[in-house]
């Protein structure tokens, strides 16, 4: 079986994407998708337009993937482990050895944050802990925050975080070094600085943070918080296996007006490409790699339109 269509990764970028080439009724086009990621950890997103008292990942992740079977699209669970092209074909191989192939291609394959096997976290990420300021620094405002993170990255996030509360506390909990200018500027600007790691994030009503327990067991009242550990999971392995160019910081680079890479026929969109890592950016750019790889898909294959009905019945007589 060749499609029309591959989309690796089913979160925001890939569904949107799906949903697109899906509803233009004329490609075959398969989601595989490996399942978890960033999307699926954020418990309650506010910034998405519609949804004013906010909605999860998973649940825009189950009603996408609805959505996208309803035009047609198929979907399957695997893992991509290798890709290759050949000729004007793509070759993907999953975990176990199941082969796919398609004309075009789309990486949404997304990044994962790294933050600690932490009890108590998990629960309150996306509800009362976040990862990015422009999505989510609203959620903080005036609120007693605490940021747990590690060496220079959690410093610059509690610089952002700054702007939005004066009641900051940034716990370095990997004790990674923090640069003497980093320090000084945390305590110029008032952010209580903790080098220690902490053993629990204490929640209650279903992930709401009330406190952080350090290693000498203290314990840090908190409305909300945050994390910024850096030296997230960039996956754009398969990308690199292509020869798609990669930016420094493994993001991967693409033309900025039709999101295609330096390899024909290949599309990125999401957390993965060089951008700002914003759920409702990721799914804009699914939209748009949708719609090109529709008018390329229409050059390697002419749509044949259908008859009318007259035109039908006269063909007929002749």
């Amino acid at each position: 079986m060749i499609y029309d269509a591959i989309i690796v990764g089913g979160g925001f970028a890939g569904l949107q994407a799906a949903i697109q080439l899906g509803r233009y009724s004329a490609h075959r086009v398969l989601v595989i998708d490996a399942g978890g990621g960033r999307s699926n950890l954020c418990r309650t997103y506010h910034n998405i337009l519609g949804w004013p008292d906010g909605v999860s990942g998973e649940e825009i992740r189950t009603r996408g993937r609805r959505q996208a079977e309803l035009a047609g699209v198929e979907f399957i669970s695997d893992k991509v482990v290798k890709a290759d092209k050949y000729g004007q074909l793509f070759l993907l191989t999953g975990e176990r050895g199941q082969q796919y192939e398609s004309k075009t291609l789309l990486l949404a394959t997304g990044v994962m944050d790294r933050f600690p096997e932490l009890p108590g976290l998990v629960p309150t990420l996306g509800k009362s802990v976040y990862v990015c300021p422009d999505c989510d620094g609203f959620e903080i405002q005036d609120r007693q925050t605490v940021l747990l993170g590690s060496g220079d990255a959690g410093a610059h996030m509690a610089f952002i975080l700054r702007e939005r509360t004066g009641d900051l506390t940034y716990i370095n909990h990997e004790h990674e070094p923090v640069s003497e200018d980093n320090l000084t500027r945390l305590q110029a600007e008032g952010i209580t600085y903790i080098e220690q790691a902490a053993t629990q994030i204490v929640q209650e009503n279903d992930g709401m943070i009330i406190e952080v327990a350090l290693q000498d067991g203290t314990h840090l009242p908190a409305e909300r918080g945050f994390i910024a550990f850096g030296r997230n999971a960039v996956h754009s392995e398969l990308a690199a296996q292509l020869g798609v160019t990669l930016h420094k910081n493994r993001h991967i680079e693409v033309n900025r007006r039709s999101l295609m890479t330096n390899v024909e026929h290949l599309w990125v969109a999401g957390d993965v490409a060089v951008h700002a890592e914003q759920a409702t950016v990721a799914m804009g750019e699914g939209a748009i790699a949708g719609i090109w790889m529709h008018k390329e898909l229409k050059k390697i294959n002419p749509i044949v339109l259908p008859l009318s009905r007259s035109a039908a019945l006269s063909t007929k007589k002749r």
